[in-house]
């Protein structure tokens, strides 16, 4: 202890007679590349004694060659404090911390880290230098370093001059913490375009700042690669067509196999393909598929192939309520596109373009057949139209159809025509006292058939049709009334009978004969009477009898073949007559000529006119017509008895009754007191007309 502090003191009075000792430069850390000098500087002032360097605390020696340090040595002028340490070639056990110190002046210098840099060598890469890999299919390249390097390298991957990203670094150490190696893991997924590519795996520290490089190639295998190409690109149909497969591939290609919309086209394997374009080519692509060992790569391609329209899907039916909306849609095929209207069927005005048509709020006027047609396409070819029919539902639109006169008491016939969407639930027919919708009731019967297409548009149609039988007066003065209803609402329509009179030529002739009857009549009356007052002689021969009905009010005349039928009450007395004043052939005095040809039929000498038998059995004429005008002779009107067309006139005899002997037929004739109404049953209308049948031939006949 006495001994430094005496040192200090010694060293403090030199202080004070001068400069003491210093450093002028001291060493500072130092980084050598393995194999380099190193140098590291001290420079003292004022000081001239021993200078020594120190190595982690070894001293090397106070000579200027360092005996026993063959690299190392100190340099400078030892005169003015210059003692530089020199080491060469740096190996890396030189790597330590250095100190320059003054022994006798006891100064040191601050420690110096020299530090040895050893460079990486060349990297290796696994698989290299040509790495085999397949297209598409990912892989992965190693690169690795080994050896001492300080400071450990990094490794980088570069492909024509650029680094490369993606890849990974891994670092392996070995014991006491030295490294052993590392290595950097390259992913990819190359391709086809990849094959004869160079990439560098690059080791780089700040030993060797330019690194050192190792290269490799790869060489890849892969499906083939293929174009596909049609000529011409733009066809017309029904043009040839050449399609060309170009491949390449490693390793080469096998096969070639063509397919037309997935389906394969036989025959085809070669490289090349021949077609006749037709419209399928635009929606069904030609594909090539070429194969290898490695795999196989399909190409396909559409043509544009020119045609004129096709129809793909045609407007369907609509059946919609009134003031709703319809649409209509159809569908045309073509290249270039066709241009599709809308028009009405029989109209030329288009309602509109394009592939739908809406038609807001229909109406009845709507129903009806829509067309859509497609012009053709450039060629010509192709186009068309296509129909759909819009039905409107609503109610029955009922229609009277025409219905033929009937005749009174006889049969008639009337129809309605019915038009609904949808069809009609019921039609009905109705009348006064009635309805009835089908079968029968009383003198009416419903049937119902399908009706012919009506407008189109309407719906399904039916025809009601009303039989009746036995036609009363009634049915021509009322209305017959035809309804139908369906689900949006009712329908209906009126419709009347019509009465059908006698035609005119029966008409005609039933008057004349009337007329002829009733001037024969009045003839035969006025010979009569003129007989009468003459009074010669009587028959006296039975066959020439003449009945006289009983009572005051007329008689009537039997033919020789009645009179055995004729009741007790009928008969009036029988006045036998002589006839001895007579001149008779008894064989043909009776015997009459005939002039109508029987159509008048004359037998003996009773005339009677066929048109009814009043009660009691004489011969009734219907009384006079209160039509004519005052003085006009009196006449009888038989249009409302016989149908038949006014005006149609019969005059009559004034008498009611009337029993007409043959002039020669008797000598004496008893005149009636008077001429009175006929004798009717109580409550027998003047002309009972129901009570006699109509003759099937209206035609007058005289009985003799």
């Amino acid at each position: 202890m006495l001994f430094p502090a005496l040192l200090v003191l010694f060293f403090c009075f030199r202080g004070r007679a001068g400069l003491s000792p210093h450093f002028l430069q001291q060493p500072e850390d130092l980084v050598v590349l393995l194999g380099d000098e190193a140098r590291l500087p001290c420079a003292l002032g004022t000081y001239s004694g021993l200078v020594q360097w120190t190595k982690d605390g070894l001293a090397l020696g106070g000579e200027r060659d360092l005996p026993g340090w063959s690299r190392y040595w100190i340099s400078g002028n030892a005169a003015s404090g210059q003692h530089d340490l020199h080491i060469r070639p740096v190996e890396l056990e030189d790597q330590a911390s250095y100190e320059c110190q003054a022994t006798q002046a006891g100064l040191r210098s601050r420690p110096a880290q020299l530090h040895v840099l050893v460079p990486p060598e060349a990297p290796h890469v696994l698989g290299g230098p040509s790495v085999s890999l397949v297209a598409g299919v990912p892989a992965n390249l190693t690169c690795r370093s080994h050896g001492d390097a300080r400071p450990t390298p990094e490794l980088l991957w570069f492909q024509d001059g650029v680094q490369l990203d993606g890849a990974t670094f891994k670092q392996t150490l070995l014991k006491e913490g030295k490294t052993g190696s590392v290595e950097s893991i390259l992913s990819l997924t190359p391709s086809s375009h990849d094959d004869g590519t160079t990439l560098v795996c690059r080791a780089r520290s700040q030993a060797l700042p330019a690194g050192k490089d190792t290269a490799i190639t790869l060489s890849l295998q892969y499906p083939p690669v293929v174009t596909l190409s049609a000529e011409p690109q733009t066809v017309q149909e029904g043009e040839k067509v050449t399609f060309l497969c170009q491949a390449r591939a490693q390793p080469p290609v096998t096969g070639y196999r063509w397919a037309k919309g997935g389906s394969p086209v036989l025959g085809a394997r070669g490289p090349m393909l021949e077609v006749v374009a037709d419209a399928s080519f635009l929606t069904a692509p030609v594909s090539c598929e070429v194969s290898n060992t490695v795999g196989s790569t399909n190409r396909s391609t559409a043509l544009d192939v020119q045609f004129g329209p096709i129809l793909l899907a045609k407007p369907e039916p609509m059946s919609v309520d009134l003031g709703e909306n319809a649409l209509f849609s159809c569908s045309w095929h073509g290249n270039p596109l066709p241009r599709v209207t809308w028009t009405r069927r029989g109209g030329a005005q288009v309602l509109g373009s394009g592939p739908t048509l809406r038609i807001p709020s229909v109406g009845l006027e709507d129903a009806g057949d829509y067309v859509c047609r497609a012009e053709p396409g450039f060629s010509g070819l192709g186009g068309g139209v296509a129909e759909a029919r819009l039905t409107v539902n609503a109610p029955p639109v009922v229609t009277a159809l025409h219905s033929a006169p009937a005749f009174l008491r006889g049969s008639a016939r009337l129809q309605c025509l019915v038009f609904a969407s949808p069809a009609p639930e019921a039609v009905v027919w109705s009348w006064d006292e009635g309805f009835l919708e089908k079968g029968s009731r009383g003198r009416f019967l419903v049937e119902t058939f399908p009706a012919p297409e009506g407008r189109v548009g309407q719906g399904p149609g039916l025809i009601s049709v009303l039989h009746i039988s036995g036609t009363q007066e009634s049915d021509f003065s009322r209305g017959f009334n035809c309804s139908a209803h369906n689900r949006l609402g009712e329908g209906s329509t009126l419709v009347n009978l019509s009465r059908r009179d006698l035609p005119l030529p029966t008409m005609q002739i039933v008057t004349g004969v009337a007329s002829s009857a009733m001037t024969l009549l009045m003839v035969i009356t006025g010979v009569a009477l003129c007989c009468w007052c003459q009074g010669k002689a009587s028959f006296s021969k039975q066959k020439n009898l003449v009945r006289i009905p009983g009572g005051s009010h007329g008689s009537s005349s039997q033919g020789p073949e009645e009179e055995g039928t004729g009741s007790s009450e009928d008969q009036g007395p029988i006045i036998h007559t002589d006839h001895t004043d007579l001149d008779l052939d008894e064989e043909g005095a009776l015997e009459t000529k005939d002039p109508t040809n029987s159509y008048y039929k004359v037998q003996g000498v009773s005339v009677s006119l066929s048109l009814g038998k009043a009660p009691g059995g004489g011969l009734f004429l219907p009384p006079p017509s209160p039509l004519g005008p005052l003085g006009t002779p009196p006449f009888s009107d038989f249009n409302s008895y016989l149908d038949m067309p006014t005006p149609c006139k019969l005059y009559r005899a004034q008498a009611s009754y009337l029993t007409t002997p043959h002039s020669q037929a008797f000598t004496s004739y008893i005149k009636p007191t008077s001429f009175g109404p006929p004798d009717l049953a109580p409550g027998t209308p003047l002309f009972p007309y129901a009570a006699f049948p109509t003759p099937s031939h209206l035609r007058l006949q005289t009985h003799v």
